[in-house]
């Protein structure tokens, strides 16, 4: 699917990928701090956390062969070669110590993800067993809308739809499950009425 849409795709999401630079700012990256981020895409994200906390390690994941070449370049143009590393994986299962010779991040973002994975929940629950201790996950993505009209909410959906995108609805819930599980704190914060989600797991 993104084969041809990567050229686009930060030109046309920037209009309804809502909160992702507020996540950003409030990841909060301690100093010479590491951050992955599950499912980076174009880099996008990546070259943003790497400019506004200059002395963090950053590294990409993403199944995308395609996204992954896209994100190369972003980085090179932003001249970060050298601060962010970029390697190929399955949200769902991946050993960050084989892709990037390290067990464990500071900070883990995913940000417009889950709702493109078929197995979220997986992922969610994978991404947090990765946090090293302190560390904290910050997921952003659709929300239950439920403060939105209804024409808003079934014309967003619509769209969503066609570009295989699907809300998690329950995403509230699966955030504070993984967090109990952990025995870690789990926050949730509905955004713009409901259009979007930030939640945070801390360990």
């Amino acid at each position: 699917m993104y084969r041809r849409q990567r050229h686009l795709y930060d030109a046309s999401r920037k209009f309804y990928l809502l909160g992702r630079d507020r996540a950003i700012a409030d990841l909060a990256v301690p100093a010479g701090g590491t951050v992955l981020e599950i499912g980076c895409g174009t880099g996008r994200n990546l070259v943003r956390i790497a400019r506004t906390y200059p002395e963090a390690a950053c590294h990409g994941l993403d199944v995308s062969a395609a996204m992954l070449a896209t994100a190369a370049r972003s980085v090179a143009r932003a001249g970060l070669e050298s601060r962010i590393r970029l390697a190929r994986g399955d949200a769902t299962a991946f050993d960050p110590e084989a892709l990037f010779g390290r067990a464990s991040f500071d900070r883990i973002v995913i940000s417009y993800a889950l709702s493109m994975i078929p197995p979220w929940e997986r992922v969610l629950a994978e991404a947090a067993g990765h946090l090293a201790p302190g560390g904290r996950l910050h997921v952003v993505d659709f929300g239950d809308q439920a403060g939105l009209p209804r024409p808003a909410r079934s014309l967003l959906n619509r769209w969503l739809a066609a570009f295989a995108v699907t809300p998690r609805a329950t995403l509230p819930q699966a955030v504070a499950a993984v967090a109990t599980t952990l025995d870690a704190e789990a926050r949730v914060h509905q955004r713009f009425r409901g259009y979007c989600v930030h939640a945070v797991i801390t360990r």
